[in-house]
């Protein structure tokens, strides 16, 4: 059953005045269509890429939940001067992105478009309620090769090399050469997906949702704690890279390659969001005790 306040925002939202913004809602839809068939049966298809479709769900459910939260205090100030700008050059890039075939420009002009046109139907306060949703859009957007090939080498080489030093720290027979752990009779190539710049992102999208799902009133508590997502992101690929090679160990390459590499991802996930909250919580212990009185 519905709360009295969705009721009542949907019968506001169904209400003659709102039809120009459904039939821009509708021209939207038809419009990114075809682009998001293409990202579902294509990029984002790949291990690299499968955080694209849940980035945009979640994006979609913060968006949906936020503006109920809001809906009752909306304030309708159109900024057609602003937001008419913005929406004309996020059409511009959507047709350089879609018919050059350029994702970053195709996908991400969704966001200033969704904010032009924000700024056109309801105004700024509106926007700023609702930042975060198209803030967190931005980790759905596929990245250049360019740009991925260039970050990714020099962090799979610092993955596997941290993995090999805690496995030989523990007395495991493990030697390394570049990017390809060999333990054992086993060889094993640290790959983009388990510890590259896609990873990275998906990690960085995880801990950003947890800042904005935890909703600190401490501001030095947020910043500390997105500025350590990163090296918090890299701890879980390191440990994630020690699970695959430990089960590809003890198991056999069948087994580190096969059913239990999916779980290794599961375990990269459930780690990054151990550790985050267990910082999360050191940081809390630390922000009371800097709050006590000497």
């Amino acid at each position: 059953m519905s709360s009295p306040q969705s009721m009542r925002l949907g019968l506001h939202a169904l209400s003659p005045g709102w039809a120009p913004f459904w039939i821009v809602v509708a021209g939207m839809a038809a419009m990114y269509g075809p682009s998001f068939h293409d990202l579902f049966n294509g990029i984002w298809s790949t291990d690299e890429n499968a955080h694209g479709p849940i980035v945009f769900a979640v994006s979609l459910w913060l968006l949906y939940t936020k503006w109920n939260e809001q809906a009752d205090d909306i304030v309708y100030a159109p900024v057609p001067a602003v937001g008419w700008p913005l929406v004309v050059f996020a059409l511009l890039l959507y047709i350089l992105g879609r018919s050059q075939d350029i994702l970053i420009f195709e996908v991400g002009s969704l966001i200033p478009l969704m904010m032009g046109l924000m700024l056109v139907f309801f105004g700024r306060a509106t926007l700023m309620r609702l930042w975060f949703p198209l803030f967190f859009m931005l980790f759905m957007i596929p990245l250049p090769g360019v740009v991925v090939d260039t970050v990714t080498q020099p962090m799979k080489m610092a993955v596997s090399w941290a993995a090999e030093h805690a496995l030989y720290t523990f007395g495991y027979p493990i030697a390394r050469t570049g990017v390809i752990l060999v333990i054992g009779q086993y060889q094993l190539l640290v790959a983009d997906a388990c510890a590259g710049l896609h990873s990275l992102f998906t990690l960085e999208a995880l801990g950003l949702l947890y800042l904005n799902l935890v909703k600190h009133d401490s501001l030095a508590r947020n910043i500390t704690l997105a500025i350590l997502i990163v090296p918090i992101s890299f701890c879980a690929n390191v440990i994630r890279v020690i699970v695959l090679t430990l089960i590809t160990f003890y198991m056999g390459d069948e087994a580190g390659q096969g059913f239990l590499h999916g779980f290794a991802g599961m375990v990269l996930f459930i780690t990054a969001l151990t550790l985050i909250i267990g910082v999360d919580s050191m940081l809390r212990f630390g922000v009371r005790k800097g709050e006590q009185p000497a």
